[in-house]
C-alpha cells in the first residue's frame, strides 16, 4: 500500500514560489512521460485498476506499474501499487503497439494478464510530468508540473507512513511562506481521463 500526501498548488506562480524556497534542498529533476493502458474489454478499469508505463530521463528509464483501488481523501492518497523496472526498448515497442504487452516478460504484466483475465491491451494515451525531488527535513518531497493537452497542474507529493504528521509539517511550511494550496481531491490519472483541469479545490 502506497500512502502519499498530495497538496495542489493553484498556478505556476505558487509552483515557482515553492521550488525557489526548496532550491537549497534540490536533489534531482526528472522529466517523465506517463502512458496508460486498459484491457481490450476494459477489464482493468472495471475493477478500478490502472496499468502505466513511465519513461524517464533518469534511472529507471522505464517502469511498469499496476495501481488498484485508489482512495484520495483530504490530501492523503492510499493505493495498492506494484511496480518494476522494464526494458526501455521493449517499453517503447509496447507503447507503439499495446498488444505487445501480452507477450512481454514482466512480473507485473504477468499478474495483470492472469489476475484480470486480460486477452488484449489498448492504449489510453497519457501526459508528461516534470518532477523536482527535494530532501527537506528528512522527507523526500516531489514537486510536480504535470502537462496535459488541456492545461497544466501543480502538486506537492510526499510518501510517508505518517501522512497526517507530514501534512501538518507541509501545511505549516506553506502557510508560513504565504503559499496558496489545497488538498488534492483528484489523481493525475483521473484528471487525464476527465479531459479537463479540476475546479479550484
Amino acid at each position: 500500500m502506497e500512502v502519499e500526501v498530495k497538496l495542489r498548488l493553484p498556478d505556476a506562480a505558487a509552483h515557482r514560489q515553492v521550488t525557489t524556497l526548496l532550491a537549497p534542498f534540490h536533489v534531482s529533476t526528472h522529466r517523465q512521460e506517463n502512458l496508460f493502458f486498459d484491457g481490450s474489454k476494459a477489464e482493468l478499469s472495471a475493477r478500478r485498476a490502472v496499468l502505466r508505463l513511465r519513461f524517464s530521463d533518469r534511472a529507471p528509464l522505464c517502469a511498469v506499474t499496476l495501481k488498484a483501488r485508489a482512495v484520495l481523501v483530504d490530501g492523503v492518497s492510499r493505493v495498492e501499487e506494484d511496480e518494476e523496472e522494464f526494458d526501455h526498448s521493449i517499453g517503447r515497442a509496447c507503447a507503439d503497439q499495446p498488444d505487445k504487452l501480452m507477450s512481454a516478460e514482466s512480473r507485473v504484466l504477468s499478474r495483470v494478464r492472469e489476475e484480470f483475465g486480460v486477452l488484449g491491451f489498448v492504449g489510453l494515451g497519457g501526459f508528461r510530468n516534470v518532477r523536482g525531488v527535494y530532501d527537506w527535513k528528512g522527507l523526500k518531497l516531489e514537486v510536480d508540473e504535470t502537462k496535459y493537452e488541456f492545461g497544466t497542474c501543480y502538486e506537492i507529493e510526499c510518501e510517508s507512513a505518517d501522512p497526517e504528521g507530514v501534512k501538518e509539517l507541509l501545511e505549516g511550511f506553506l502557510k508560513e511562506n504565504g503559499v496558496q494550496y489545497s488538498y488534492s481531491e483528484t489523481s493525475k490519472f483521473a484528471i487525464f481521463r476527465a479531459g479537463k483541469l479540476p475546479l479550484s479545490e
